[in-house]
């Protein structure tokens, strides 16, 4: 089978954008699904030969002496050297360069510039291709720079004809792409993008894993990149959800020596779901143990077929560690984007999406919003879910004022009326008064709903209740410091199993723990758990003397186990019996001392003193209580053997019979399973 090209790679070749390129393969007859799909190489030099030929012939009709054609616009510049700003020699031309077309610009002949080809090891001849590099080179050798010109676009973007009367409309732009990190719980999400922004996030997270969503704005090459940092954890899943829908982008991370886990395939449904194109970063290339083969094989049992094993998914190998392939990983993102053909109205009001929200100290309620169109500016009023506000302040991802946010922008918005719903959708209004009764409404509306829920009773129903009435309950009060911790740690405490007792979240909320929460814990037999959240001394004072349990957290998964190890307590004990032995009461011996003695046969096992004792009479259970003593002859043992007989007393039963039979066992406790 003959080698196989990407369509971006001959398109970056040839010096087209990846649209022209698969415009022209269309016109060619071959049909390819995306600038990721590849062809065969030899219809690869057909297009190179065909776009070669197109360029050589609008030279020699530029060339030509027809007047008719010299008073038509020629639609390229002839290449010519040309004197830049600072008195630099430069030369302007669009790639594709071919070695003629270099030499004619440069007033070489072609074989001198074939010759200084093959002094750089480069043999080419008079019709092909250069690299962009090596043009640089060349020119460079020659005392002038080069200058890549771009391509103009075959077409351009029609204005919208139905248009509806009265809509506000704008000249749209070209945004930034946004950019999501997915995957399994440390595989080095963070760090990676740790790497790309050269901060240091991942250090500063409670056991290097993220807790909650934050986002950052990258520039590469003189583009924005936004990217929002996920977290991995499997508690996390709805959070997740939200961020691939709100993305352009997934970058699906997974280390290279642990291969795809089950929170990879997870976040490949997420991204799938939401209909946007997958980049694998293949982490860890630094450690011994990287697999690249094993990951590629688990991502095509996942249904992503990486682009070496045909496929059009991009596999980058990359490490968070030493820095490798973080250089081609934005390249490949700012591709996708330009296929992608990103568009927004900086003119519109603004539009956009709570990433997080939280109530901070001194700030009050704010939230982290990704701008998607228009453009959000200090003093605008706005409208999201049931808050309202007027934008008191603006704060960029590196914690610094700014005074607008552009499309594809994620700015930090103070001035909200409440803490809204992570995933909420945030719109600029014109009237402060009129946002402020549209938010009542939906707070009613909301209030209404929960109220007039519709219950139908059964024999079922009843039956379920009374089990659940007898079903032991651990009540918590959980306070989290943002919106999206809260509804993950509440998802996962209704999923701990368990048939015995159940965890009931009586009240839940944003923010420090307080006197509040202390007395409604008090009044209801309640733990307080926080998570990522302080108590001031006050309300710790308070708690010891209300006798209210306060325990923090600052990583989700010992939260989880601890509750866990809290419902165990709440429950009795288990106790396992275990089998020692049985013996056949063969005769009985009245004493004026003990009482009644029964004396056996021990037929298997052994009896000890101390052991629980089970007396059988045809089959049915007469007794259940202790071995107190044991006697060989005249001597008192602590255990007797199969097979020897032995004197038998037991703790307040006399009511023996030849033939009753005594099983022997011990009892050990267990901590209650849930």
């Amino acid at each position: 089978m003959s080698e196989r090209v990407r369509v971006y790679e001959l398109a970056r070749e040839l010096g087209l954008t990846n649209k022209e390129l698969l415009a022209l393969l269309k016109e060619e007859g071959l049909e390819v699904s995306s600038h990721s799909s590849a062809i065969e190489r030899d219809f690869a030099d057909l297009v190179r030969d065909h776009v070669i030929a197109k360029r050589q012939a609008e030279a020699e009709r530029r060339a030509g002496p027809v007047a008719v054609e010299a008073e038509e616009p020629a639609s390229e510049e002839v290449p010519v050297i040309v004197t830049g700003v600072n008195g630099e020699r430069e030369l302007h031309l669009k790639p594709p360069v071919i070695v003629r077309d270099l030499a004619v610009a440069l007033g070489r002949k072609p074989n001198e510039l074939i010759g200084d080809l093959m002094a750089m090891n480069i043999f080419a001849a008079i019709n092909q291709v250069v690299d962009v590099e090596v043009v640089e080179k060349i020119c460079e050798r020659h005392g002038v720079r080069f200058v890549r010109e771009r391509r103009e676009r075959a077409t351009k973007t029609k204005a919208r004809s139905d248009a509806g009367a009265g809509q506000p409309t704008g000249k749209e732009e070209s945004r930034p792409p946004v950019v999501a990190f997915l995957g399994h719980v440390d595989h080095g999400k963070t760090s990676l993008l740790d790497r790309i922004r050269n901060t240091r996030v991942a250090a500063g997270e409670d056991g290097g894993i993220t807790q909650h969503i934050g986002a950052s704005v990258v520039q590469r090459q003189g583009k924005q990149i936004t990217f929002l940092d996920t977290p991995g954890h499997e508690a996390f899943t709805a959070m997740r959800a939200r961020g691939a829908n709100a993305t352009d982008i997934v970058v699906l991370v997974v280390a290279a020596d642990d291969g795809v886990m089950p929170q990879t395939a997870e976040a490949i449904n997420h991204a799938k779901a939401a209909g946007v194109p997958i980049v694998v970063a293949m982490n860890k290339m630094d450690l011994p143990g990287a697999n690249p083969d094993k990951v590629k094989l688990g991502l095509q049992q996942n249904g992503v077929q990486s682009e070496d094993w045909g496929g059009e998914v991009a596999v980058i190998p990359v490490s968070a560690t030493t820095g490798l392939g973080i250089e081609e990983l934005l390249d490949r993102l700012l591709l996708e984007a330009e296929m992608l053909d990103l568009k927004a109205c900086p003119s519109l009001p603004c539009e956009g999406i709570v990433i997080e929200a939280q109530l901070e100290s001194g700030m009050g309620p704010t939230a982290t919003v990704l701008v998607r169109n228009g453009t959000l500016q200090v003093g605008d009023v706005f409208i999201c879910d049931q808050c309202s506000g007027r934008v008191k302040a603006l704060l960029n991802d590196h914690g610094g004022r700014c005074s607008q946010a552009c499309p594809g922008t994620p700015v930090k918005v103070l001035g909200f009326s409440g803490v809204p719903e992570a995933g909420a959708v945030f719109k600029v209004c014109e009237d402060e008064r009129e946002a402020r009764a549209m938010a009542l409404d939906r707070a009613e509306e909301q209030r209404r709903g929960d109220l007039t829920v519709t219950r139908h009773a059964s024999i079922e129903d009843w039956v379920r209740q009374i089990a659940e009435k007898s079903r032991e309950e651990l009540r918590i009060i959980l306070k989290t410091d943002v919106r999206g911790s809260l509804e993950a740690i509440t998802e996962s405490l209704k999923k701990i199993p368990s048939e015995k007792i159940r965890v009931n979240v009586i009240h839940s909320g944003v923010g420090e723990i307080t006197e509040n929460d202390i007395e409604l814990a008090s009044a209801s037999e309640a733990v307080i758990v926080g998570f990522h959240v302080r108590v001031l001394p006050q309300v710790n004072r308070l708690a010891k003397q209300r006798g209210v349990e306060v325990r923090l957290f600052g990583i989700i998964y010992e939260l989880l186990e601890k509750i866990q190890d809290a419902m165990r307590g709440q429950l009795q004990p288990e106790q396992r019996e275990t089998p020692l032995g049985e013996a056949v009461i063969q005769q009985i011996f009245a004493t004026s001392k003990t009482g009644k003695v029964c004396g056996c046969m021990v037929q298997s096992g052994s009896v000890r003193v101390g052991a629980n004792a089970k007396v059988y009479r045809e089959g049915e259970l007469i007794y259940n209580g202790q071995v107190q003593s044991l006697r060989r002859f005249k001597d008192d043992v602590r255990e007797v053997k199969s097979g020897l007989e032995c004197g038998i007393r037991l703790d307040n039963f006399e009511e023996f019979e030849v033939g009753d039979v005594i099983k022997a066992s011990t009892m050990t406790e267990f901590a209650a399973r849930l």
